[in-house]
């Protein structure tokens, strides 16, 4: 006999070909181009998902494996997603094996619509706010982590300049563990920036290696506007004139500088430092 809920319920299509065309779909998502022209993304694992479920996103598509999304996470997801109207597959092992990451891959994963926001108002800022502007970062695993580290200190988004990696490829994805429905991104170009950077009401700073200030001896007056320079080169001649104050990491090795995550991540929690308590 049928349950009273089993008319309601959609019939998943169990998916065991890569021809499957939304199976094909999610797989090209894996290039830039593709992402740029469908504004999709694909992220990964139950506990991304949830993320993305609490801060009010929706997702488009849902893929997992039936046989190891069987916990009550799981279902929550899947209750979730069909609810959000999305198209819900269950899929192979084999077939997710070929749309998840190869590294650590995943039980179950979704497909989103990218949100880009504006440039904050003067009004919209926050006495106390931190915003992050990466100058033509080019690692997205480097992208990825400091969404994360962003996220943790509570800034209030990030400002990508240039060319940038893009940070809904799977790799910065995967390494804001999250992170990237949390934090607010936007993307500009340099001139663009510069002419915005005048509406700053606070203080803007960037790292620098001639810089002459310790970056812990500082008092940082916000709202911040924390400007870092892309792996490799540095902030170019343009931003760091933009800067009103430039400070440095001081190192004790042979080395003249950090990877570019960590050296945010440092500056964030030093700038950020005052508002945070356990």
């Amino acid at each position: 006999m049928m349950r009273p809920d089993q008319h309601r319920r959609p019939l998943h299509r169990v998916i065991t070909s890569l021809q499957n065309p939304t199976i094909k779909a999610v797989r090209a998502l894996e290039m830039r181009k593709v992402r740029r022209e469908t504004g999709l993304f694909v992220a990964e694992g139950a506990s991304v998902l949830v993320t993305a479920r609490d801060h009010g996103w929706r997702p488009k598509t849902l893929l997992y494996q039936p046989e190891a999304a069987e916990g009550e996470i799981h279902r929550q997801l899947v209750q979730w997603a069909r609810q959000s109207g999305a198209e819900i597959l269950e899929v192979s092992e084999a077939v997710l094996a070929k749309v998840a990451s190869k590294e650590n891959p995943q039980c179950m994963l979704a497909v989103f619509q990218q949100a880009w926001h504006t440039l904050p108002e003067p009004r919209e800022v926050k006495p106390d706010a931190v915003w992050v502007a990466l100058e033509e970062i080019r690692d997205p695993g480097n992208l990825g982590t400091i969404i994360r580290t962003a996220d943790a200190v509570g800034a209030g988004g990030i400002i990508l300049i240039g060319t940038s990696c893009d940070p809904y490829s799977r790799e910065a994805v995967r390494a804001s563990m999250g992170s990237i429905f949390a934090v607010p991104l936007a993307k500009i170009d340099r001139d663009g920036f510069l002419s915005w950077r005048q509406t700053w009401p606070g203080e803007v700073v960037g790292t620098h290696l001639a810089a002459t200030e310790d970056f812990r001896a500082v008092s940082y007056r916000g709202p911040t506007l924390l400007v870092m320079g892309s792996e490799g080169p540095g902030l170019s001649d343009a931003l760091t004139r933009a800067c009103d104050r430039l400070v440095k990491i001081p190192m004790a090795g042979k080395l003249d500088s950090l990877n570019l995550a960590v050296a945010t991540a440092l500056t964030l929690y030093q700038i950020r430092g005052p508002h945070l308590k356990l």
